[in-house]
C-alpha cells in the first residue's frame, strides 16, 4: 500500500475518533488512534479497547502500539491487523509515565530490543509495520540514523522522525537535520514530524528533509483546517484560513461528535480543552475558556459556542 502524504499523529486525550473524523474531512490522508497500551490490550482492558473504535473512519486507518515486550506487542498487532492498515510502533512518546516503564523512547537506549519488537511485529502480521522514534534519549544519544536502519533491517515499512531528543520534551525546535539525516540513511520512507503549525511549516519540512511525507501532532489541535492548507500549498492553490465563524461552528461539531461516542458527562469534560484549542486567540477567548471549564451539559456547552458565533457575526 501506498505510503500516505500528510497524517494525523497519534495524540493520547487528542486524536481520537472524533478528531479523527473532523481531520479526515479537512484532508487528512490517514489518522492514527491515540497510543494503545499492547499489554492492556493483551489482557481485555475495556478502556483501551474503547479507543480502538473506528466507525465511520475511512481507509487507510492505522493503529499505535506501545509496549517493550516482543511477543506482546506481536500478539497485539495480530489482533489488530484487520481494522487497521498500518500498524505503529511508539518509540518516541518521552512521557515518564512511558519511558518509566522502558516503553516509548526509553526504547531508544535498548536498540537490540527495538530491533526485535518491530521483527517480531513485521513477522506477526501482514499489513505493513512502522515505527515513530525521536532523535535519542539525550543530546550524547543521538541515534535516530542507527535506530532507522535496524527498523529497515528488521522489516518497517517506514519510519517516522521527531527531530526532538526525549529530554527536550517538546522545548525548543525540532530538528530538520537529523529527519534529513535519516532519510539519507535509508531507503524506506521517511515521515517529518515536528513543529508543523502550518502549510508553510510543512512545506519546509518536504524542501529541507526530503522526508516522504509529515505528520502534524500539536499543529492540528484545534486547528483540523491544517489539513486542508497543507494540500492546497502542495498543490500550489491558494490558501484559505478558516474563518472565526468556521472555527467556532467546527468546535461545536467536535464538541457534538465527542458526546455522541463517549456519553454527555465524559464528552462535556473532555470538550472544555477542545474548545480551549480552538478559541486560542479570538476575542474575549479567556472569558469563553471561563465558561466553558464551569459548563456541565451539552446544552450549555453549545450555548456557549452559539453566544460566541452570534459576536462574531456582529
Amino acid at each position: 500500500m501506498e505510503l500516505p502524504k500528510v497524517l494525523l499523529a497519534p495524540m493520547a486525550g487528542v486524536s481520537d475518533l472524533a478528531f479523527r473524523l473532523l481531520c479526515r474531512e479537512y484532508g487528512a490522508d490517514m489518522t492514527y488512534t491515540e497510543m494503545i497500551s499492547a499489554k492492556a490490550l493483551c489482557f481485555g482492558d475495556r478502556k483501551t479497547k474503547a479507543l480502538l473504535n473506528y466507525e465511520g473512519e475511512a481507509r487507510p486507518r492505522a493503529v499505535q502500539l506501545f509496549g517493550s515486550e516482543p511477543e506482546t506487542v506481536a500478539k497485539a498487532a495480530r489482533e489488530l491487523q484487520g481494522d487497521f492498515d498500518f500498524i505503529d510502533i511508539n518509540m518516541g512518546c518521552p512521557a515518564p509515565k512511558i519511558t518509566g516503564n522502558g516503553e516509548g523512547s526509553a526504547l531508544l537506549k535498548n536498540l537490540p530490543l527495538a530491533g526485535e519488537i518491530i521483527e517480531k511485529t513485521v513477522k506477526a502480521v501482514d499489513v505493513p509495520v512502522t515505527a515513530k522514534i525521536r532523535r535519542g534519549y539525550t543530546p550524547d544519544w543521538d541515534v535516530a540514523a542507527e535506530m532507522a536502519h535496524i527498523a529497515e533491517e528488521c522489516g518497517a515499512a517506514a519510519i517516522t522522525v521527531h527531530g526532538r531528543f526525549t529530554s527536550e520534551m517538546f522545548s525548543g525546535k525540532a530538528s530538520l537535520d537529523a529527519i534529513a539525516e535519516v532519510k539519507n540513511a535509508v531507503k524506506i520512507p521517511v515521515i517529518g514530524n515536528g513543529d508543523i503549525f502550518s502549510a508553510e511549516d510543512a512545506l519546509n519540512m518536504f524542501e529541507t528533509t526530503g522526508c516522504d511525507a509529515v505528520m502534524i501532532g500539536r499543529g492540528a489541535m484545534g486547528n483540523p483546517f491544517i489539513f486542508r492548507e497543507i494540500k492546497a500549498a502542495l498543490c500550489g492553490e491558494k490558501i484559505n484560513p478558516p474563518s472565526i465563524e468556521e472555527k467556532i461552528k467546527t468546535a461545536k461539531r467536535n464538541v457534538e461528535l465527542v458526546v455522541k461516542l463517549k456519553g454527555e458527562y465524559i464528552g462535556v469534560l473532555e470538550s472544555r480543552k477542545i474548545v480551549s484549542w480552538y478559541v486560542k486567540g479570538i476575542h474575549g477567548a479567556a472569558e469563553i475558556k471561563r465558561r466553558v471549564n464551569s459548563a456541565k451539559t451539552l446544552a450549555e456547552m453549545e450555548g456557549i459556542l452559539d453566544d460566541l458565533l452570534c459576536r462574531a457575526y456582529n
